[in-house]
């Protein structure tokens, strides 16, 4: 069997456990030798803007689904059995807790798979728009680009003042307009 072979499962936690679940599965995939069954395991989170009581607001991360960590994997009844005996696991998501593997398009609306190796068109000093995230719209200038991690530095007009955000390639694109001065 090779990752080909291999389907995405969410299984569902104790609200609070998701990193420690896969902490948890981690260290049983390394001590089970299971390598070749079980390939990636996320929590899916994105950034979203807070504002603090005292008025000040900040990017935060937050998870996009609370109480769920989601496993790309070849299913056997072993794994099963040592998946839902792991601490904070309350088992899988699917019929009668049953595990179901997500379909292609609900893996690619969640973001579990990305692209790998993206070519950009900007370099440092293009000027760039954010196309999604809780950045969205926000126009900037390229500061550096992270090729092993796929991010790009954006320099972006946010509250004020000028502020270097991270954010992956396939959130930005290139603009041909020149950012307004005080901007």
């Amino acid at each position: 069997m090779a990752i080909e072979d291999a389907k995405w499962y969410v299984i569902h936690t104790y609200s609070g456990y998701e990193a420690m679940v896969k902490d948890s599965l981690e260290k049983l995939i390394e001590n089970n030798n299971l390598q070749e069954n079980i390939f990636e395991i996320q929590i899916p989170t994105e950034e979203t803007l807070e504002e603090k009581a005292n008025g000040k607001k900040k990017v935060v991360e937050r998870k996009k689904f609370p109480c769920y960590v989601f496993l790309k994997m070849i299913l056997t009844n072993d794994l099963w059995y040592l998946i839902t005996n792991t601490r904070g696991v309350t088992g899988f998501v699917g019929p009668m807790g049953r595990p179901l593997p997500l379909t292609e398009e609900e893996v690619a609306r969640n973001g579990l798979e990305h692209p790998k190796n993206i070519q950009v068109d900007f370099i440092p000093g293009d000027n760039v728009q954010i196309v999604s995230g809780p950045l969205e719209s926000f126009i900037g200038k390229v500061v550096s680009l992270n090729e092993s991690a796929q991010k790009v530095l954006v320099n972006v007009e946010m509250f004020g003042r000028n502020t270097d955000v991270e954010v992956e390639f396939i959130q930005v694109k290139k603009v041909n307009a020149e950012i307004p001065e005080g901007k």
